[in-house]
């Protein structure tokens, strides 16, 4: 089997989902997803239950030691026991990685969609939303799908308040959301409507400004964030942070007429780079 751990937020979870099952599909294998040791940040919790994710079902016997059984955990990576884990080298895409036998218990981000385009299909299908969704998102769905709807992610939390995060990611300007809804304005026929989503929904609301009309999604909160993902993946186009979580509202998107613009530099940290975050088809922008 293929096994793939499960941590960080929504979209870190949609990637490890992606590699792991993409590489199940390759090898004709299961996949199982390991949510043991998750971990998160503040108010983040497992979130693929609610998407439409393929996943097989072991007895706890048959996985790999968890890191809460310390010493049988050392014992199995000293020894080098089978599943074999395989654990991230860096952030770009490592080709060996789809290159791997069954039987691998694979650890890290896997933040490329190289890891998985060859069942792209497929994994719009299982990442899209089974959750019903509730009345007020029902509503919205249908209001964008009968406007020119784009969607614009603001992400601040953490990026903002933990020093360390703020210093490895940073966040996106609101110059760079002006260049970016420019952009987009200049390649439609219509005069896009924003849909403007965030973790901090209303500092979005009173800072950001646009010669466009803008309509802040404030209603889904962070435990039905999944509720946003889904109405980010229905709109026409999008403008993401440098974030995984809108990465993938762009990606679910299936239409090969979207505009996607992303930040130019997804960290800030100059030390820290991914080259094979942003696919080739997206336009990014100075942020």
């Amino acid at each position: 089997m293929v096994i793939t751990r499960i941590f960080g937020g929504l979209g870190n979870q949609m990637f490890q989902y992606a590699c792991g099952r993409a590489l199940a599909l390759r090898t004709g294998n299961e996949l199982v997803l390991d949510e043991r040791d998750f971990f998160a940040g503040p108010g983040q919790e497992p979130g693929l239950h609610h998407l439409n994710v393929v996943s097989g079902k072991v007895a706890a016997g048959k996985l790999p030691p968890s890191k809460k059984q310390r010493l049988r955990y050392l014992v199995w990576r000293a020894l080098k026991l089978p599943p074999r884990i395989v654990r991230e080298q860096g952030m770009a895409f490592d080709p060996k990685v789809i290159a791997l036998p069954g039987d691998v218990f694979l650890h890290g981000y896997w933040q490329s969609e190289r890891y998985f385009c060859d069942f792209a299909q497929r994994l719009r299908q299982e990442l899209s939303v089974k959750t019903p969704p509730d009345k007020a998102n029902t509503a919205l769905l249908r209001q964008m799908g009968a406007e020119p709807a784009v969607s614009l992610h603001i992400r601040r939390g953490d990026y903002v308040t933990n020093p360390k995060a703020n210093a490895l990611h940073g966040t996106c300007s609101l110059a760079y959301y002006k260049r970016a809804a420019k952009l987009i304005a200049e390649r439609m026929d219509e005069n896009p409507v924003f849909y403007v989503f965030s973790d901090e929904p209303q500092w979005a609301a009173a800072n950001l400004e646009l010669p466009f009309d803008i309509r802040v999604v404030d209603h889904n909160s962070g435990d039905r964030n999944f509720e946003d993902m889904r109405l980010m993946s229905a709109c026409r186009h999008h403008i993401v942070a440098n974030s995984s979580f809108s990465w993938w509202g762009a990606w679910l998107n299936p239409s090969e007429s979207k505009i996607v613009v992303a930040p130019e530099k997804w960290f800030a940290d100059p030390e820290k780079s991914n080259p094979d975050i942003i696919p080739k088809s997206w336009l990014t922008v100075e942020n």
